[in-house]
């Protein structure tokens, strides 16, 4: 069971971000990008500094760092991902997010020469391939909305690959309450600046924002940052991408998007994707084993 618990733990991540595309969309009626932001990393703020204080966690020099790292790619990935889902719908939002499966090994590879691997290359290239689908236009160009997206895809692919290197070395709730927090202030210092501390939300953006700020940022990001011990940054990424295809689900469910052929054929190939990751982990636990059996013998 223990070998399956990784990718397990990160497929219930995916699923409740993918409601999240739909949450966010039904704040967006009524709160700004980072009204919304600024709330849901409040909520999370506040719910990891009890944990961390009831659990008497210390949090070092060290921690503190790493948490700051992840901090800050968390607030540029939620910052371009929401701003750009007012440009775009929530479905392609999902779909353009995941490309981070694409950048993950690949950052492995350029800061620490970790070799990309021939299941890593083939996932990642069937994830983007079923994103490209779903998400260019007829003349192969994105709109404003979808580059902003991208950008997000970009961050969150820093923030995961950082996040498989620090809790295999950092306390797993040390990190997650300083990134919250430090995700917050960022937020926060924005409204400010850009003067948005102009409020007018209704009861759909208070649940969109309580959804947020309580399962889809600080129940996911605890569980991503658990699970994600059980497994590498590629795999994490692959499977954290499933987010799209529950963002596209939920989005037809609940607010009524279309689904098209070019969807499904999409959809597709993400799944794909995961049971390619999926194939790498057993071919490579089966070599340990043919190792370790010929080691014996």
């Amino acid at each position: 069971m223990k070998k399956h618990i990784g990718t397990f733990g990160l497929l219930i991540v995916a699923i409740i971000w993918g409601m999240g595309f739909v949450a966010n969309e039904i704040a967006l009626a009524t709160m700004t990008p980072m009204q919304i932001l600024s709330g849901r990393f409040l909520i999370a703020t506040v719910i990891m500094s009890i944990v961390v204080i009831v659990r008497k966690v210390k949090i070092g020099k060290e921690e503190l760092f790493a948490g700051l790292i992840l901090g800050l790619f968390l607030f540029v990935g939620f910052a371009t991902q929401t701003i750009g889902l007012k440009y775009t719908t929530p479905s392609k939002n999902a779909f353009l997010t995941a490309a981070n499966v694409v950048i993950v090994p690949f950052i492995a590879f350029i800061i620490y020469k970790k070799k990309v691997d021939k299941f890593s290359i083939t996932g990642a290239f069937l994830a983007i391939l079923g994103i490209g689908i779903l998400s260019l236009n007829g003349n192969l160009t994105l709109g404003f909305g979808d580059g902003l997206t991208l950008i997000c895809a970009i961050a969150f692919a820093f923030q995961i690959f950082f996040t498989g290197e620090y809790v295999k070395k950092y306390n797993v709730l040390a990190l997650n309450a300083i990134q919250m927090t430090v995700a917050f202030l960022l937020s926060f210092a924005t409204i400010l600046i850009t003067g948005e501390t102009s409020f007018h939300i209704n009861q759909g953006g208070i649940n969109s924002t309580i959804y947020l700020g309580v399962l889809s940022t600080t129940v996911a990001f605890f569980l991503q940052t658990l699970f994600q011990k059980y497994t590498d940054q590629t795999t994490a990424a692959v499977v954290l991408s499933m987010e799209s295809v529950f963002g596209t689900l939920f989005s037809v469910l609940i607010v009524g998007e279309v689904i098209t052929p070019r969807m499904l054929l999409g959809c597709s190939l993400i799944f794909i994707a995961v049971i390619t990751a999926e194939t790498k982990l057993s071919w490579i636990r089966e070599t340990k084993k043919l190792e370790v059996n010929n080691l014996e013998a």
